[in-house]
């Protein structure tokens, strides 16, 4: 089992493009829920010289509930948020663990939050001056850590 790394309507696509060379790299699935707002097939991913496109393992999902279906029944599914409560870094992750991030501009609605159990609300601690991280980047973090913890590199 690997993790699984879940993208709310993403809207950037050199962020997507970034996510899923780190997916490769770490032999996660990515998984896109709802409509991303650009193409995603393989043709657009040869145009914009993504050349590992065909190494991803991408689903399509057109709801959260779809997303959660596909993953593996012992896996936990955390919500990263910049208004989560609990620090990444507190969390012992396992192999088939999975992550749900918000798109750039709006995160993932507020309703969706607001059904969430808090604990599985992750965020990454940064000074109060800042905003919030780059999508690519808070993946990478967040990944990079659950892996380092499942795998012995």
């Amino acid at each position: 089992m690997s993790l699984h790394i879940g993208l709310y309507r993403p809207e950037i696509p050199p962020n997507t493009g970034n996510i899923a060379r780190l997916c490769v790299a770490l032999g996660a699935d990515l998984h896109i829920i709802g409509q991303a707002s650009f193409d995603l097939s393989e043709k657009a991913a040869r145009r914009a010289g993504l050349d590992y496109w065909d190494k991803v393992k991408i689903s399509l999902h057109s709801s959260l509930e779809e997303y959660k279906e596909v993953l593996p029944p012992e896996s936990n599914l955390y919500l990263v948020s910049v208004h989560g409560k609990r620090s990444y870094t507190s969390v012992e992750y396992k192999s088939g663990d999975a992550f749900l991030f918000g798109n750039e501009t709006s995160g993932v609605p507020e309703e969706m939050k607001k059904s969430w159990n808090e604990e599985k609300i992750l965020k990454i601690p940064m000074e109060d001056s800042s905003r919030c991280l780059n999508l690519s980047n808070s993946v990478a973090v967040i990944s990079y850590e659950a892996m380092r913890q499942i795998k012995s590199w």
